[in-house]
């Protein structure tokens, strides 16, 4: 069996919320335990579901450790947007990994309430998800540097390593450990605010800052000799895509007048997932495959937890809607934009 076109390290975890107001009283609203995944709330669980919009479910995979306390309602949501991409394995006596979301305010805090269970390469060998083209994984940077020599321990694999850092620890001190992963990985991928604080730039978010910090680690050298892209997400902003090779470009959120807008979590993890499949549909155009990675990040954000998937007889709809004409829009969006600019220009 060929190897599958991406597959995430993240773990699965059921999280849990809680809210409060900005004086710590509740607010008395609910919500139902969420599959998700990894630290900080969203990451693989999101990240599987971007690339499943444009993929079918035997080209992705993500292991998922059921402890005992599994819901068997999450397995059967897991399980209808396809059996074949997870990587169902029991954990017998032990819990299935927890988390709370805490908000308060508009600050969220996230804590882990059970022991994790970490997803490494070697977790991936004797199975279906074994060597995939595509790895993703959200960590800290000394964690990557572990999971790339894993991966260089395996001998004739080189898949295409889409690295997140993981929010808590984008900080300055952890940018020499970055700079000694760099050079394994082909898409580095922090959020606007992740990336400024990994850099030390203490200047407001805004298309000139985000340019000036992607130019930054460029310059750092990501990838084998420099071949790598960097790719930071800014939320309504759009995504800045650039490369040694590419001069960097931006694509405007689908979603840019909050209408849309429920809940973005998981939207860059989404991004990622849309960019590997993108990937795949275009013959690794890192540029060309953000276009489906921002389509990805759009269908994540219109509610709270996944998007819905349903069929017709001819095609697959997400939320009701096809990603392929959102990307045709999106797509026919950046072409008269770029040529309004030249014409400008």
């Amino acid at each position: 069996m060929s190897p599958r076109a991406f597959v995430t390290l993240g773990m699965f975890i059921i999280d849990q919320f809680s809210f409060q107001d900005e004086h710590g009283q509740p607010t008395g609203r609910t919500l139902a335990p969420q599959a998700e995944c990894l630290p900080y709330s969203g990451g693989g669980t999101y990240a599987t579901i971007g690339a499943r919009l444009w993929l079918p479910a035997q080209e992705i995979g993500m292991v998922v450790d059921k402890g005992s306390d599994f819901p068997e309602d999450m397995e059967n949501t897991l399980i209808a947007y396809g059996e074949d991409m997870w990587l169902f394995r029991n954990q017998p006596g032990l819990g299935t990994t927890q988390a709370l979301n805490s908000y308060k305010g508009d600050h969220r805090g996230f804590q882990y309430l059970t022991p994790r269970i970490r997803i490494t390469p070697c977790d991936l060998k004797g199975t279906l998800l074994e060597r995939p083209k595509t790895l993703h994984f959200i960590c800290s940077p000394s964690r990557a540097a572990v999971i790339m020599s894993e991966v260089q321990e395996f001998g004739n694999w080189s898949p295409v390593a889409i690295y997140e850092p993981i929010p808590d620890r984008c900080i300055p001190a952890e940018l020499p450990a970055l700079l000694e992963v760099l050079p394994f990985i082909n898409i580095l991928s922090p959020n606007a605010e992740e990336a400024l604080s990994l850099l030390s730039l203490s200047v407001p978010v805004s298309r000139r800052s985000v340019e000036n910090a992607c130019s930054r680690f460029l310059d750092l050298g990501v990838g084998p000799e420099g071949s790598g892209w960097v790719i930071i997400r800014s939320g309504a902003l759009g995504a800045f895509v650039a490369s040694r090779k590419r001069p960097g470009e931006w694509i405007d959120a689908f979603w840019v007048d909050g209408t849309h807008v429920v809940d973005v979590t998981g939207a860059g993890n989404g991004f990622l997932g849309g960019l590997a499949a993108g990937m795949v549909l275009t013959d690794g155009d890192v540029f060309k495959a953000a276009f489906y990675a921002t389509v990805s990040a759009s269908y994540i954000i219109e509610q709270q937890g996944l998007p819905e998937l349903s069929r017709t007889a001819t095609e697959e709809l997400w939320n009701g809607d096809s990603p392929g004409q959102r990307l045709a829009k999106l797509t026919e969006m950046h072409v008269r934009k770029e040529e309004t600019r030249g014409i400008r220009g």
